[in-house]
């Protein structure tokens, strides 16, 4: 239980890595409005995103391919306002425990995705299969102001 016992910059990158619960939640496409300052989800997942593993296809290389995927890092989790409130990376930084579904907690990937935790649905598409003037289609809720 390592996440108990360590902030986020004491650990190491495979404690690090294991923290993520693999929701998919991060490669979901976000829309902002500029106008209103809004930041919109959508039922589209990143180029990258393997719908079957829920994860991504080139996560080593993702940033040479998809230019704006964000490396979460102990610096920015608590600026990035579209991370869910289940993040674990999240729950860490404020001092919180691990979900129970999580893998770290529960033993399996699959609780995630047995519980309806991650983005995992008959609805969610590619964006390489959408024209991008048609993003705002997709869009599923609100996550905040800017």
């Amino acid at each position: 239980m390592f996440w108990k016992e360590k902030q986020l910059n004491q650990m190491n990158s495979d404690e690090w890595e294991s923290l993520c619960d693999r929701c998919g939640k991060c490669c979901s496409l976000k829309l902002h409005n500029e106008i209103s300052n809004e930041i919109f989800d959508t039922s589209l997942v990143c180029k990258l995103f393997d719908v079957k593993k829920c994860s991504c296809k080139n996560y080593s290389e993702r940033h040479q391919y998809v230019k704006d995927c964000i490396k979460l890092s102990d610096n920015n989790i608590r600026s990035i306002s579209w991370l869910p409130n289940t993040c674990a990376y999240k729950l860490v930084s404020e001092g919180k425990d691990l979900y129970p579904w999580h893998h770290l907690n529960s033993g399996s990937y699959d609780t995630i995705h047995e519980t309806g935790n991650s983005i995992i649905s008959s609805e969610i598409k590619s964006e390489s299969e959408v024209e991008r003037n048609d993003y705002e289609d997709y869009i599923t809720n609100k996550i905040t102001s800017k």
